[in-house]
């Protein structure tokens, strides 16, 4: 069975919407990039390979140094989908990553966002 369209888009292609919802928030690219570190377990320069090599979401995760166990907290709903009841692994990862990207658009405390 194939996977959905999503996984084959390259992350470089929506990272920069993520910044711009963030911006338009009045939140930085920064935050954008600490919430995506957090998650994945990217440093700063691991981010910036897989965005300048179009790496689509697939291989995004896949290569992923080391997801956060602290992501099952991530509930909610994103787009009309509970992210605790995607059963998908990647399609997960993608929904919890809109999930934190939205709850910096709407305000919430970095300490919140990253489970602190």
């Amino acid at each position: 069975m194939p996977g959905h369209r999503i996984f084959a888009m390259p992350f470089a292609g929506v990272y920069p919407r993520y910044v711009e919802k963030a911006m338009r928030k009045g939140r930085t690219k920064e935050e954008v990039d600490q919430i995506i570190c957090w998650l994945t377990g990217y440093d700063e320069a691991g981010l910036l390979h897989q965005i300048e090599q179009k790496t689509d979401f697939e291989t995004f995760f896949a290569q992923a140094p080391a997801m956060n166990p602290n992501r099952a907290l991530i509930k909610g709903v994103v787009c009309g989908v509970r992210v605790e009841e995607v059963e998908d692994p990647l399609m997960q990862a993608i929904r919890q990553l809109d999930k934190l990207v939205d709850e910096l658009a709407k305000g919430k405390a970095m300490e919140k966002i990253l489970r602190a």
